[in-house]
């Protein structure tokens, strides 16, 4: 269970969110279909403010937007008219190392006293707390094609609303084998940190590649192509969470979800366990 912490300045006063976001029923669907997305920029003139504005006008399709600040939040969240694109702060309950993640958020509003029952369309792992915008800035495009998928996926059927969440999309793994996976050498562990260890493990089509490979296969949405999302703690020995996701850069897609605990036998980064697991198929 995540515990979500939204750090946002209303009225003066920062909140402090306990337990998970209900997920929508059909009817907050609807409304949802039917909104404008109201997109909680940060204060100031930060990194992930000029990011958020290009993905979002480059694409974001399902509804109309605009741009709001943070102090808007607190006196539209209430109307079933509107939806949010936000950042959360988010750590969790059996966490030792009381790591905090940035989550970035799609919910729709409600008109309830609690931030935390507002339902939620779709979060997905974003940054380690901290990590600097430039690190996650360049996939922000890929990531909001994914949840607008999502979004629409439910819309069509409902009854998938929650099913295991991101890890439903586990169910694409065997077409990862027929695709190209583009992965940055930093966010492999050392295990397989080279192409040479990684084909002993995956004998199918992927690469170690600098991160303007990535920028240019999500702008040109390169075919049968998926990228590498991790995220975890910044620098080495550092505990907490690590999650990995494969995106698709011409369909939207994920193809492949997993978290795992840090330790020594499974350090930060993509791991020999997950090659396997996509191989096996």
């Amino acid at each position: 269970m995540r515990k979500v912490l939204i750090a946002i300045l209303l009225l003066s006063s920062s909140f402090v969110l306990p337990g998970q976001s209900p997920f929508p029923t059909p009817g907050e669907i609807k409304q949802f279909n039917a909104s404008k997305t109201c997109v909680v920029l940060e204060d100031g003139n930060t990194v992930y403010n000029t990011y958020i504005r290009q993905a979002m006008n480059e694409y974001w399709k399902i509804t109309p937007f605009e741009f709001i600040k943070t102090s808007d939040f607190g006196t539209r969240r209430t109307d079933p008219a509107c939806s949010f694109i936000i950042l959360t702060e988010t750590n969790y309950e059996n966490d030792k190392s009381k790591s905090v993640f940035n989550f970035i958020n799609l919910l729709q509003g409600k008109n309830i006293n609690e931030l935390g029952k507002m339902p939620e369309i779709c979060a997905v792992p974003l940054s380690f707390a901290g990590e600097d915008d430039m690190e996650y800035g360049y996939k922000l495009g890929a990531i909001l094609a994914f949840m607008q998928k999502h979004a629409q996926m439910i819309s069509e059927d409902p009854s998938l609303t929650g099913r295991r969440y991101l890890r439903y999309y586990n169910r694409n793994i065997p077409e990862v084998m027929t695709k190209k996976i583009l992965v940055k050498q930093e966010d492999l562990s050392p295990a397989i940190g080279t192409i040479d260890k990684i084909k002993a493990i995956y004998r199918y089509d992927i690469e170690i590649v600098p991160e303007e490979v990535i920028v240019k296969a999500i702008q040109e949405k390169a075919k049968n192509t998926l990228i590498l999302h991790k995220v975890g703690p910044v620098g080495e020995g550092n505990p907490g969470h690590c999650f990995k996701m494969l995106i698709g850069t011409d369909d939207s897609n994920m193809y492949y979800y997993n978290q795992h605990a840090i330790d020594k036998a499974n350090p930060n980064g993509l791991l020999p366990a997950d090659l396997k697991r996509l191989a096996k198929f």
